[in-house]
Formats: C-alpha cells, sequence, structure tokens
C-alpha cells in the first residue's frame, strides 16, 4: 500500500498542483492509517467498512480532534477513488463512512489598536524594514505565510499597489496594498538590492531574504511574528494565520461583502469565509455584555 500512496501523493502535486503542505498533510494520513492496516494484518483492498471504523476509533481515543478525523477520512476517501480509477483497487470501504459534524471554534483576531501596535515595533535597520513590510504585507492583503513566502520581486505589480499571489491548487491572484504596505514594501526593496546573493537563481527572483541573502523561509517568518508579538505585550494565542484572521474580520466589520472578501483570501466556497461574520457577531455580543447594565444578568 506504501508503494501506490507515494505514487498517489506525487499525482496531487504533479498532476492536481496542490501545495506542498496539503501534499504533506495528505501523505502523513495515508501513512497513518497504512501502519493501521500493517498493526492489524488488514489487506487494505478488501476492507468492510466495519473495519475501517476501527481505524477511526483509534484516531479517537489518540485523542484527535473530530476536524482531524474527518480530514483523515477525506484524505483516506481520495486515495481510495484514484485506485479506483487507475485500477488499484476495486473496494472502497470508506463510501458509506461519514465524519462527524466538527465543532468549528472561532478563530482569534487582533483589535484594530493591536494590530497598530504590533506593526509600530519593527526598527529602521535592515531587517526590520524587510520585518515590517512583511508584517504589513500579511495584514493588507491577508495571504497566508507559505505564500508570502513564495512570493517573487516580478510578482509585485503596478507600482506596487497589487501582488500577484500563487494560492493552495496553485491558483493565482491578485491581492491589493495600503498605503503603509506599499511605503513599508518600497524602503524594504530599495535595500535589498544591497542583501541578495547574486550566485543564487532563486534568491535573486525571491521577494523576500534573510539575513543570509537567500529565500525567507515559512518557519523565518514564523519566528519574526512570534518575537513582535513577545515584545508587543499581547496576551492573546497568536499564529501567523491571525493575520489573515484579522484581515478578514476588520474588512466585515467596516462592512466589506463577504463575496469580495471570499475572492480576497483565495476561498473557493463563501461557506469558509462566513465564519468571520460569526467572529464579529461574537465580539459584538462580548461588547454588549461588558458594557450595558443589564447585559451581565
Amino acid at each position: 500500500m506504501e508503494t501506490v500512496v507515494e505514487e498517489y501523493v506525487k499525482y496531487l502535486s504533479a498532476v492536481r498542483g496542490l501545495s506542498r503542505n496539503t501534499v504533506t498533510s495528505y501523505r502523513r494520513d495515508l501513512l497513518q492509517y497504512a501502519g493501521y492496516i500493517r498493526r492489524e494484518e488488514l489487506d487494505w483492498k478488501e476492507l468492510s467498512t466495519t473495519q475501517v471504523r476501527g481505524f477511526l476509533g483509534d484516531l479517537s481515543r489518540e485523542g484527535l480532534s473530530r476536524a482531524s478525523i474527518n480530514r483523515t477520512i477525506s484524505s483516506i476517501r481520495g486515495f481510495y477513488r484514484y485506485c479506483i480509477r487507475f485500477e488499484h483497487s476495486q473496494n472502497d470501504p470508506f463510501q458509506l463512512v461519514h465524519g462527524s459534524g466538527a465543532s468549528r471554534s472561532l478563530p482569534e483576531v487582533l483589535s484594530e489598536r493591536e494590530m497598530e501596535r504590533l506593526l509600530e515595533l519593527p526598527d529602521d535597520t535592515y531587517a526590520g524594514m524587510r520585518d515590517r513590510a512583511i508584517l504589513e504585507l500579511l495584514y493588507s492583503t491577508g495571504c497566508r505565510v507559505d505564500e508570502v513566502h513564495s512570493m517573487d520581486l516580478q510578482d509585485v505589480i503596478r507600482g506596487k499597489k497589487a501582488v500577484r499571489v500563487r494560492g493552495k491548487g496553485g491558483k493565482e491572484r491578485y491581492v491589493f496594498l495600503g498605503a503603509p504596505a506599499r511605503e513599508a514594501l518600497s524602503l524594504y526593496i530599495g535595500q535589498r538590492k544591497n542583501h541578495v546573493r547574486t550566485d543564487s537563481p532563486d534568491a535573486i527572483r525571491a521577494l523576500f531574504l534573510n539575513l543570509k541573502g537567500t529565500r525567507l523561509t515559512q518557519r523565518g517568518i514564523a519566528l519574526l511574528i512570534a518575537k513582535y508579538l513577545r515584545q508587543s505585550g499581547i496576551s492573546k494565542r497568536v499564529s501567523p494565520h491571525t493575520f489573515r484572521h484579522s484581515f478578514a474580520t476588520h474588512l466585515i466589520d467596516h462592512g466589506a461583502d463577504i463575496r469580495m472578501v471570499q475572492e480576497m483570501l483565495g476561498h473557493s466556497s463563501v461557506s469558509t469565509t462566513q465564519i468571520y461574520t460569526h467572529v464579529g457577531l461574537e465580539r459584538l455580543k462580548r461588547v454588549y455584555r461588558e458594557a450595558h447594565p443589564h447585559g451581565k444578568r
């Protein structure tokens, strides 16, 4: 089974054009499933629905959330569809297996004041100019960290007012830069040419560089965000993705149409974007409870 799994993940990358992170998640889920089949001495081509429910029971006992179990089911179901299509198997034991309704927690967001405090922290050194450009870009566009990591210098369009983004599944979209982001990006790009490693073609292409002059990694972006969060004193549980959540929530708070926010985020379905309307509603409820004389009753 492991051989077919490796063939499948190559197909996801080369033919379906899924991102590296998505393909890695699929591979991890499928190899976990293959490990269960090997331990239980089962034939993956002849499994029954009852037998695969044993695997899902194991995942539940390991403490996986309903969302993680549902994602695993989706990964394996896609694998069996591939196997049937390319005649590796004629049996899909997951055909009648349905995920449970996962309770979706609302994402943490920064207030507009907290965001402004965070964006003011980088200094005027080269590294500080780069960091401010990254933070402003994340907040101004709602891009994912992996999208920012993969940006090239040539993706900055028309006087730095827009940026071309390569999102999930190889989909391209354009995101727009507010004045603070344009200014920060312009200052950084003006200094970037003095720090790039000219013997590296990828570094020459890359928009954001580390201090060695090569492309800044996703982990590098996450670490610089963590540094400024520590400096800010913000006590919320914040991740790099919080910039994306805050971008979408602030847009909707100021009256943006949810379909437009969907386009800017690159969501394939508006149902994914709708969670941000709930975030705004929950914040209104919290303000009411804290501010109204009868709100605590």
